[in-house]
């Protein structure tokens, strides 16, 4: 099956609750790549890359499963594809 990459910002309380961790623990099972990095503005950016399902799997853990976390809003848009193996990378 062909891969998708998505980027996605991430609003709300993702910043100093072990968002970035979070998402590379659970990026590996679910074979996808990318990075999930801290923005200035208290918003977390990451780049998701791998099965489309895999990916949308991922997105909804992101949104619904961290314990400490609270997600507002997500922005998304698909962004070309660049090859990169799993996990996920924390920048």
């Amino acid at each position: 099956m062909a891969s998708v990459r998505v980027r996605l910002r991430i609003v709300g309380e993702v910043q100093g609750v072990g968002f970035r961790q979070f998402v590379r623990s659970r990026s590996e099972p679910l074979g996808v790549g990318g990075f999930v990095q801290n923005r200035a503005d208290g918003s977390v950016v990451a780049e998701l890359e791998g099965e489309p399902a895999m990916v949308r799997e991922l997105e909804r853990v992101m949104r619904e499963e961290h314990p400490n976390a609270r997600v507002d809003h997500v922005e998304r848009e698909e962004v070309a594809v660049l090859g990169v193996e799993p996990p996920v990378r924390i920048r």
